[in-house]
């Protein structure tokens, strides 16, 4: 997609501090950080969201998911940290291309409050 931010960054259009690249994902620095560590893990393929993949993306899917606590531990978040995907306007999107927060480091409250 044309317009979308995140194929402008893996485009080279937009800057972004990385993390990791290789031909398929690129992981980078968040710009409007939660947490001391706060990166994101997008596909280089364009997925509006985590609703749109199907059987066929599986393996690109697994794949993230296993890269991610490496370059967790790479980014110092070696006690534990937050996985996050956000599906559709109802589940917080805010940019419509697949991506997965990895957010760590201080105090990280719960994410549910219960009474």
């Amino acid at each position: 997609m044309n317009d979308c931010l995140f194929c402008k960054i893996i485009r080279g259009e937009i800057p972004c501090a990385k993390v990791y690249e290789d031909d398929e994902v690129l992981a980078f620095h968040d710009i409007n950080p939660a947490a001391p560590v706060h990166f994101m893990l997008i596909p280089k393929l364009h997925l509006d969201s985590l609703a749109e993949a199907d059987e066929g993306h599986g393996a690109l899917l697994g794949r993230m998911l296993l890269l991610l606590p490496k370059l967790a531990m790479e980014q110092g978040l070696d006690q534990g940290f937050r996985t996050v995907i956000n599906t559709g306007r109802g589940g917080g999107q805010e940019i419509f291309h697949l991506h997965i927060h990895v957010i760590g480091g201080g105090n990280i409250p719960p994410m549910v409050r219960r009474n």
